[in-house]
C-alpha cells in the first residue's frame, strides 16, 4: 500500500514493494528506496534530514556543500528531444484594440526612434492570417535601442495556449536588428512541460506597415527540451 507524504507542496513520496517514488508534476520515477528513510502515515511531513538523504541518493558528481549536481532522475528528466515551432506573431499598433502600445513615446531628435518603449500582448497564430488557430499569446515589451540604426532591444514571454503545450512558456530576450530578411534572437528561460528547454528563435518580418505600424512576423523556435 502506498504511503504519500509532501515537501515543499511539490515532492510526493510513495513506498510500493520497498521502493521509492520521486512524483515531479506528471513524471515518475522509481529508484530503490534508501536506506534509512522511514515513510509515515499518510500525509506526514518529511523533516530536513529525510529530505536531504532523499536528495543524497541523486548526486550524480560534484558536491560543493551549497551546490551539488543531481541525477537528472530526480526531475523525470529522460533523453531530450528537438522540437521546431513555427507561427505567427501579430504586432497591432492600430485600431480601437491595439495589442501593442506605446509607454514611452518618440524623442523629437531621434532618427532611429531611439528610447521608444512599447507593451504588447500579441496573438500568436498557427497560420499567417490574424484569423487562423491562436496558438498562444506573447507578452512583455520591446524597446527602440540603438542610435545609429534601426534595432530592438526585446523581452518577451511566449505563453501557450493551444494542444499539449497549453500552459507552458518560454521566454526571449535579445536584439533584433529589424531589416535582415532573418533575426535570431536567444531562448533563456521556460516552463511547465517545457521546463528546462535551450533554443533559440528566428523572426522573419512578412508585413510591416509603416504608416500604421502593424507588423506580421514568423517565428521559428527551436529547442532541446525533455
Amino acid at each position: 500500500m502506498a504511503m504519500e507524504v509532501v515537501v515543499d507542496g511539490w515532492l510526493g513520496v510513495g513506498a510500493v514493494d520497498k521502493a521509492l517514488f520521486i512524483l515531479y508534476d506528471e513524471s515518475t520515477t522509481k529508484i530503490p528506496c534508501p536506506s534509512g528513510i522511514i515513510l509515515r502515515s499518510r500525509q506526514d511531513l518529511l523533516d530536513e534530514n529525510d529530505v536531504r538523504a532523499i536528495e543524497s541518493r541523486f548526486v550524480s558528481g560534484e558536491n560543493y556543500g551549497y551546490a551539488k549536481t543531481l541525477d537528472q532522475k530526480l526531475f523525470g528528466l529522460k533523453n531530450g528531444k528537438l522540437s521546431h515551432f513555427c507561427m505567427h506573431w501579430h504586432d497591432i499598433d492600430s485600431g480601437s484594440n491595439p495589442t501593442a502600445v506605446r509607454v514611452v513615446s518618440l524623442p523629437s531628435n531621434s532618427l532611429t526612434i531611439f528610447g521608444t518603449i512599447s507593451m504588447i500582448d500579441d496573438p500568436l497564430t498557427e497560420g499567417l492570417e490574424l484569423s487562423s488557430k491562436l496558438v498562444g499569446k506573447t507578452q512583455g515589451m520591446y524597446a527602440w535601442a540603438t542610435q545609429e540604426e534601426f534595432g530592438l532591444s526585446m523581452v518577451m514571454n511566449f505563453a501557450f495556449v493551444e494542444g499539449k503545450y497549453n500552459g507552458s512558456t518560454i521566454t526571449i530576450i535579445g536584439r533584433n536588428k529589424v531589416f535582415p530578411n532573418v533575426r535570431e534572437v536567444p531562448m533563456v528561460r521556460s516552463s511547465g512541460l517545457l521546463r528546462f528547454a535551450r533554443g533559440y528563435v528566428q523572426a522573419s518580418t512578412h508585413k510591416h506597415d509603416l504608416a500604421t505600424g502593424d507588423a506580421e512576423l514568423e517565428y521559428n523556435i527551436y529547442m532541446l527540451h525533455y
